[in-house]
């Protein structure tokens, strides 16, 4: 299934896209797509999607916005430097363990939504990146396919960073990445059975039409079964947690010149089966 929430933000509406063109709407039977649904209300939503396509009710879409697939998670984590090609280019060696952070959860955003820069920013980055979305609490899992179990599905994600704040203001990473829209999510959630080879999918990501980042999730240095058994070891996951996993080599923080984002720039991205996502960048308000 390929999970959307449409609508005007604050008051987006659970659908499931059945192609490009069509929808059934769910919002009858699921008030949200969030914590509580993920944790008891998947499987049960793919008999009555079924039940409602041979019944013939397909709505289209009609220009509607499209929100970002989740409610608002619980909590937003981050996997730094997971792919080596971005170790390299941001001058460090590739971690032996996977480093994780956090993200404010209040930063998730529509896939189209604008992404503001920041007050006082000098260096607001790009980042496409694979989200797993988990669908069951998950505590000191023990195995991969306990691991492989909780995940409900996958998402695109753009971690939008502001290197000033990450590197030179002391402290952790998550000043860098919390500030307001850094997070656009979307257009769909699609689940493990949908996407295939979770670890083999293109994605890429252009600014103002010049290509940045061109990569593969087949280059991750823990895939998201590792990442996911691996948190469990430190924290309890929640249902409807969103984990971004890293981004490959092309981040404005790498190129020679430094190349950062600026009001009237636009960002376009994609990943394989993920759909795609096209922001443009303004300043706060």
């Amino acid at each position: 299934m390929r999970l959307m929430r449409i609508g005007d933000p604050g008051a987006e509406r659970p659908v499931v896209a059945i192609d490009t063109d069509g929808y059934v709407d769910v919002s009858d039977v699921v008030p949200d797509f969030d914590g509580a649904f993920f944790a008891s209300g998947l499987d049960a939503l793919a008999a009555t999607v079924s039940e409602r396509v041979a019944a013939g009710a397909v709505r289209r879409f009609a220009g509607e916005r499209v929100g970002a697939p989740i409610a608002r998670p619980h909590q937003i984590l981050c996997v730094g430097l997971n792919y080596a090609d971005h170790a390299a280019e941001s001058g460090q060696q590739p971690p032996e363990e996977p480093i994780i952070f956090t993200k404010a959860p209040n930063t998730l955003v529509g896939p189209d939504d604008d992404v503001h820069i920041p007050r006082g920013s000098t260096a607001t980055d790009w980042e496409v990146e694979l989200g797993v979305v988990i669908g069951k609490r998950a505590r000191y899992l023990g195995s991969d396919e306990e691991a492989r179990a909780a995940i409900a599905g996958y998402v695109l994600v753009n971690d939008v960073s502001e290197r000033t704040f990450q590197l030179h203001r002391g402290g952790q990473w998550v000043k860098g990445k919390s500030a307001e829209t850094f997070n656009p999510c979307g257009p769909w959630l699609v689940t493990p059975d949908e996407i295939g080879d979770v670890g083999d999918l293109d994605m890429w990501l252009d600014v103002n039409g010049v290509r940045r980042q061109s990569g593969s999730t087949k280059h991750m240095l823990f895939d998201p079964v590792h990442v996911v058994r691996y948190l469990s070891q430190f924290m309890v996951l929640e249902p409807g947690d969103l984990i971004n996993t890293g981004t490959p080599a092309g981040v404005g923080m790498g190129l020679t010149p430094l190349v950062y984002l600026q009001p009237g720039d636009r960002m376009e991205l994609g990943i394989d089966g993920l759909g795609r996502q096209s922001q443009s960048v303004v300043a706060a308000p």
